[in-house]
């Protein structure tokens, strides 16, 4: 009989404990009935800790090199999902909350944003 590799299992352990409390955390931000809202958030993060753990621990037992982070690339990246939450927020606040004037200014700042993008990208010449 063979025996299962120590990385295996590491693997199945934090990739079944990763999923799991991801899913119920969700679960509890996202039921109202179940007025767990704050410790759904908690429950969420340390799931997604787990599974943040279990790709560097595949990553380092694998023997594979350290990356080098690229920290314009992430800038960029960064910056990319902050303009599209901006404009999400516009567009929760105009749907869900019904405020449409403030709404609709920080959608357009979401927009000019995300134009922004553009020139960051490709340059200016």
């Amino acid at each position: 009989m063979d025996s299962m590799k120590k990385i295996t299992f590491i693997t199945l352990l934090l990739g079944v404990l990763g999923t799991l409390l991801f899913g119920i955390g969700l679960c509890m931000c996202l039921l109202p009935q179940w007025n767990l809202f704050t410790s759904g958030v908690c429950v969420t993060a340390v799931g997604a800790l787990a599974l943040i753990a279990l790709f560097l621990s595949r990553w380092i037992m694998a023997g594979k090199p350290t990356a080098k982070i690229d920290w314009k690339k992430t800038g960029k990246i960064a910056y990319a999902a902050v303009s599209a939450l901006v404009l999400g927020l516009g567009m929760a606040l105009v749907m869900v909350w019904e405020m449409m004037l403030p709404g609709m200014l920080v959608g357009v700042l979401g927009i000019v944003m995300l134009l922004c993008l553009i020139p960051l990208y490709k340059g200016l010449k």
